[in-house]
């Protein structure tokens, strides 16, 4: 065999080798238990509680936010990013709060409208409860399963 051809060789087969290299360092991190969420089922609901590690937090870019009240033609409304509302495969719309740090519980909510940016709710959480406003549909992810 010519020297070039089993230099090729030996390249192609050290190439297809690398991504198998990449999975063995996946499956170590997941051997050792570092899941970067933590999903815990609620008594009596199909809900479950998320809590992410920072690690997690930090690679989803995850930002949380106060929903807000304003007021629209007279009445007050609560307000929420667009960002933070997520669709369920039944067409139900939900945001996720976070009752504490890197913790979230999927609320559903009540949509009046949206304007760019903005929802605005005709049912939820009260004002000022704090909630996921970047991430969620990967907090979603890790809560159902999709995507895993």
């Amino acid at each position: 065999m010519h020297p070039h051809s089993r230099r090729r060789i030996l390249m192609a087969l050290l190439a297809s080798l690398l991504p198998l290299s990449a999975c063995s360092q996946h499956d170590s991190h997941a051997a050792h238990g570092e899941h970067p969420a933590q999903v815990d089922k609620i008594d009596g609901s199909e809900l479950s509680r998320v809590t992410l590690t920072a690690r997690a937090a930090e690679r989803i870019g995850l930002e949380t936010t106060a929903i807000l009240e304003q007021d629209v033609d007279g009445s007050m409304q609560k307000v929420v990013p667009y960002s933070s509302l997520i669709y369920d495969p039944q067409g139900r719309t939900w945001i996720y709060t976070s009752p504490q740090a890197l913790t979230f519980v999927r609320v559903q909510v009540g949509v009046d409208s949206i304007d760019g940016d903005q929802v605005f709710l005709s049912e939820g959480p009260a004002a000022g409860t704090k909630i996921a406003s970047v991430g969620v549909t990967q907090i979603y992810g890790a809560e159902t399963g999709v995507g895993h």
